[in-house]
């Protein structure tokens, strides 16, 4: 949609200015109806707003500089670095939060069936040769990078979870083709991160996920955070 100024067309019939005064600083001055159409567009320009918004964008989440309180302590151990790495890649960190959160609970060591590796569970073939998957900043670089393909690919950030889950091309498929694991990211993704970025100080799904069996995954989190970062 464009927003503009239309200015409806009136012809004014002036008889002073219509006859002859004999004086040539008349010329300097335009008409008056010019004057007036003129003072209208100006005051109608400097409202306009500087950056329109284009109805067709969702626009990108907005950074909250923090993560929602209720994350489980072996995420909020990573708090500021989540901070740091959700501005590297223009995140919202909650969203980061979100994903670390399903993914392996803040655990660093984090090793899937898959091969999936790390805080938040890259497959290899993301990394380089010379990278440790494990390296918290790689992984963090390699796996938000990844996130941040998925939102520009799908503005909405369930589906980006989604993407994320089960790859940018898969979530592309109708939801029901999804694989069980996709559908289930999805729910407990976007519901946590809903709560999180409604500012709730606790997420009755995250405590579902808990007890559907994310707590063994934070307890192994735990139990390698005693003794090893």
């Amino acid at each position: 949609m464009q927003n503009g100024f239309v200015l409806s067309e009136n012809n004014f019939i002036d008889k002073e200015a219509a006859t002859s005064t004999g004086c040539l600083c008349i010329l300097l001055w335009p008409p008056f109806s010019t004057i007036i159409a003129g003072l209208a567009l100006f005051i109608a320009l400097i409202h306009l707003p500087l950056n329109p918004t284009n109805p067709g964008v969702v626009p990108a989440p907005v950074s909250s500089g923090s993560i929602a309180s209720f994350f489980t302590p072996e995420v909020q151990y990573w708090a500021a670095k989540i901070v740091a790495w959700s501005a590297e890649q223009g995140l919202d960190p909650n969203l980061a939060a979100t994903v670390m959160q399903i993914e392996s609970c803040g655990d660093p060591f984090a090793l899937s069936p898959a091969g999936a590796a790390g805080l938040f569970q890259v497959m290899p073939y993301h990394f380089a040769a010379d990278e440790n998957s494990f390296e918290p900043q790689t992984n963090a670089a390699r796996g938000l990078g990844y996130l941040k393909q998925a939102l520009a690919q799908y503005p909405d950030p369930g589906l980006a979870l989604a993407a994320y889950n089960g790859g940018i091309q898969g979530a592309s498929r109708p939801p029901d083709l999804w694989a069980q694991e996709t559908r289930d990211y999805l729910y407990w993704g976007e519901a946590i991160y809903a709560d999180a970025t409604a500012g709730r100080a606790a997420s009755e799904v995250l405590d579902e996920w808990l007890a559907a069996g994310g707590a063994s995954l934070c307890a192994q989190a735990a139990q390698r955070a005693a003794g090893s970062y």
